[in-house]
């Protein structure tokens, strides 16, 4: 099955630039700013999308000038804000209002006809009305973005394991298809950033848990196991029944998981688009908490329409 890929190459830095790849992903350079974006969602002059990265700003981590967009301890409010400003500067957005959600790793959807008063606590959004920029912050969780460019409306993801074991990204399908009779065949999708199959380490646990949910789990995992096999070799331990060392991790691949849930709900696979950019791998370009060991920043994937 095909899949839109992106390998970020690094590039000089400009004023204002683009350099493309063939596999359907732009890098768009605004004033140090590096804005990862996607030539199906660019072909819409309505729409404005894109999916942030790790360098600009005027925030300061470890000695470098980074684009941090989530509030964190170690940052200050007014640097995020301002960091959030260029964002939309650079996308052309200055005049949507940013909408950004309480994240909790659930499978709540919100519908939004505008912005919010406060932040809402769930981990997607879903409108159909222009002047709002919808949004979700990761660092190493898979961002999403959907659009429907027949009835106009889009959507933000944010899917990490658990969002992604009760179906998040289909919720959100079926959300827009009960709001504004989206039909999946027409949906556009990205699938951006996120720590890869690579290096995403889960318990046995995770893996049961998907396994007893998804007849087609072991087709993201390098190697299921769920912690509940025999052990052939269990004497060469060394140890008493009942102290047996844990199973050892496995690894999961999130984004081949979320873009099977998108092809199971009718979505077509040349209109998915998937970036195969590791956060884990790629400490240069991308946030990573858990290379990182939690202090690190949050990139923003948006996606909005632009006012009449």
């Amino acid at each position: 099955m095909p899949t839109n890929t992106l390998k970020a190459r690094r590039t000089t830095s400009k004023t204002s630039g683009r350099s493309s790849d063939s596999n359907g992903w732009d890098e768009h350079h605004v004033d140090g700013l590096r804005i990862l974006q996607v030539t199906t969602f660019a072909k819409l002059p309505w729409l404005v999308h894109g999916f942030s990265t790790r360098p600009g700003g005027v925030s300061e981590l470890g000695g470098e000038q980074v684009l941090n967009l989530g509030f964190a301890g170690w940052d200050m409010r007014e640097n995020v804000l301002e960091n959030r400003r260029r964002l939309q500067a650079a996308l052309g957005a200055d005049g949507l209002d940013l909408v950004a959600l309480g994240q909790i790793h659930s499978d709540i959807v919100h519908v939004f006809d505008a912005s919010p008063a406060a932040p809402c606590r769930g981990d997607a959004s879903v409108t159909n009305r222009t002047g709002l920029l919808l949004s979700v912050q990761t660092a190493d969780c898979v961002p999403i973005l959907l659009v429907d460019p027949k009835n106009r409306a889009v959507a933000a993801v944010h899917a990490g394991w658990r969002g992604t074991l009760q179906r998040i990204v289909a919720k959100t399908t079926g959300k827009m298809q009960m709001q504004f009779g989206t039909r999946p065949g027409d949906l556009l999708t990205a699938i951006g950033p996120s720590i890869g199959g690579c290096c995403y380490e889960v318990g046995t646990e995770v893996a049961s848990a998907f396994h007893s949910q998804f007849p087609n789990a072991s087709e993201w995992f390098d190697d299921l196991r769920t912690g509940d096999e025999p052990n052939p070799l269990q004497w060469l331990n060394m140890k008493p029944p009942g102290h047996q060392p844990p199973p050892k991790n496995v690894l999961l691949d999130l984004r081949k998981a979320n873009r099977a849930q998108l092809l199971e709900a009718g979505l077509l696979p040349r209109n998915i688009s998937v970036s195969d950019l590791c956060t884990a791998c790629r400490l240069d370009f991308l946030f990573s908490y858990r290379k990182e060991g939690g202090r690190t920043g949050r990139f923003m994937a948006v996606v909005g329409m632009h006012k009449h």
